[in-house]
């Protein structure tokens, strides 16, 4: 089994809503994460991701990878 941290997605047609999770890597894009990291809105001007540093951390310590768009906004988080 692979971990991934990536994004889930929710909210209303237009009104995307994301969720920050550890999940299997093959499981579909709305499956049962292992655990809730973080939330992201894009809709917001400012702050738009809170995530939770120590547990992200420890996910890719255990070898689990971030996918493209979750590592940028743990960049700029850190960043902040």
């Amino acid at each position: 089994m692979t971990v991934r941290i990536r994004l889930q997605r929710l909210g209303k047609p237009k009104r995307p809503y994301y969720k920050v999770v550890a999940i299997d890597s093959r499981s579909k894009r709305d499956g049962a994460p292992i655990e809730v990291l973080g939330q992201f809105d894009p809709m917001l001007k400012e702050n738009k991701a809170k995530l939770n540093k120590e547990r992200i951390e420890y996910w890719i310590k255990q070898g689990a990878q971030a996918s493209r768009v979750v590592s940028s906004l743990i960049k700029k988080a850190s960043a902040v």
